[in-house]
This record gives C-alpha cells, structure tokens and sequence, in this order.
C-alpha cells in the first residue's frame, strides 16, 4: 500500500509540473500592449490603447468608441460576461463600446489553464491588461470592486459611472 501512495504521489507531482511546463509560458510575451491615460478614467482624461483580446488579436482605441466597460475583479468580471454572453455576438460594435478586462495579477499557468480557454468561448472580445503599470492607469479614478463604466467622446472622457449589476450596465450601455 506504502509504494501504491508514493507512486501515486509521484505521478501528481509529475502531471503538475507538465502542467506548470506546457501550461506555464505566456502566450502573450511577444504583443505588446500599450495606453496612456492623461489622468486615469477621470473626467476629461485623454485614453489611447492597444490591447490584445482573448484570441491574442489587437485592438486599438479608435475615435468611435463611445463606452468602455472596465473590471478589475473575478465577480464583476463574471457579472459583464454572462451579461454580454446573453447579448447578439455584435453587441458591444452595436453600441460602440469594449469590454477591458484586468487579468495582470493572475498567474500565467491560471491564465493559460482556465481563463482564456473559457473567455474563448464567448463571441465577443475582451481587450485584456496584461500589464501591471497599464492597469495602474486604468485603476486611476475607476471603482476596482465594481463595473466603472466610461463614456468617452473622440477618446476623451466625458462621464464615470459605476455599476454593481447587468440592469444597470445594460442601461448605460444602451443610452450611450
């Protein structure tokens, strides 16, 4: 019985650092991501951004968007998803917004292992900070613990508004 446990020990140590090795390198080391923010998300605040999606794409901040969706937490995170993943595929383009999701204090092997593979399967993108000193930016007069919602006009920002569930993103969403 004594060998039966160590062996079964050693395989789980074997299968984790498999694991760790094939699920441990980041996928993103070679896109670079970039923003500037004048003064955070606060009023008035000039944003630029290059940020990569889910599916490794860039997406840049263009004049037209009018909404960004913000969250810096796994529950709010969770919340805007099932939202959105209720939505038509076209959604955000429909109201001219982005979803911007931190995921920069998640360990690489967590993201690779259960993250993307799951924000992969949702039809729409979501712009990742992957960076540390980006999401400082972003966090910068956003609510961390909840939805901050930015409306922005020719990438200045023009309102903050912060949400705590998908009635009251749906509606900010929709009368932007």
């Amino acid at each position: 019985m004594k060998k039966f446990l160590i062996t079964i020990l050693i395989l789980l140590i074997a299968g984790a650092g498999a694991l760790f090795f094939l699920k441990g390198k980041d996928t993103y080391a070679n896109n670079t991501s970039s923003a500037t923010l004048s003064d955070g998300v606060n009023i008035d605040s000039k944003i630029d951004y290059t940020l990569f999606d889910q599916f490794g794409k860039p997406h840049t901040l263009d004049d037209s968007t009018k909404t960004l969706i913000l969250v810096f937490a796994k529950g709010t995170g969770h919340t805007v998803k099932e939202y959105l993943g209720a939505q038509s595929a076209d959604y955000l383009a429909l109201h001219k917004a982005a979803f911007i999701a931190d995921i920069s204090p998640m360990p690489v092997v967590i993201r690779n292992t259960f993250a993307l593979p799951d924000l992969k399967t949702q039809p729409y993108s979501v712009n990742l900070i992957l960076d540390q000193t980006i999401a400082d930016n972003f966090k910068k007069g956003a609510k961390v613990d909840g939805i901050t919602i930015v409306t922005l006009n020719n990438k200045t920002v023009e309102k903050v508004a912060f949400v705590e569930d998908a009635e009251a993103l749906k509606t900010i969403i929709e009368q932007n």
